[in-house]
């Protein structure tokens, strides 16, 4: 299952994937991953979920995101949920390319019974429509 957080930049997507991504700490059973690009939330991020800096490993673009979410997932067998802050940025500012990256995760999110939350820096009349058929909103 996605989840999106959608909103302009300084609407909260952040503040509300951080309290999120906590709260999924204190009830899962497994592993929680938060995935930011840049190391901002080292501090408000419980430590006991996995924080991970796309830049630290070279990530760019949406195919190679999407090879990102599927290592994690073939590397650890009990993540339950995925954080994912700063799409946009991650992928390139491009909602064709969103759009294709969503539909790919979406596929392996039901495959790996994972829940994914991402948080996209746009007006919702900005995200296409398949993307919100697909998807819940928070």
């Amino acid at each position: 299952m996605i989840t999106l957080l959608i909103g302009k930049k300084g609407s909260g997507k952040t503040k509300k994937l951080i309290d999120h991504a906590n709260e999924a700490v204190e009830k899962s059973n497994g592993n929680v991953v938060v995935i930011e690009k840049g190391l901002k939330l080292t501090y408000d991020i419980s430590h006991n979920a996995r924080l991970i800096d796309v830049d630290a490993y070279g990530i760019q673009g949406k195919d190679a995101l999407f090879g990102f979410l599927s290592g994690i997932c073939a590397g650890n067998y009990d993540v339950t949920d995925m954080f994912l802050d700063s799409t946009l940025k991650i992928i390139g500012n491009d909602m064709e390319a969103l759009e294709k990256f969503v539909l790919q995760a979406d596929e392996l999110m039901k495959k790996e019974d994972v829940s994914l939350t991402i948080s996209v820096s746009a007006a919702e009349e900005e995200i296409p429509e398949s993307i919100m058929k697909i998807t819940s909103k928070i």
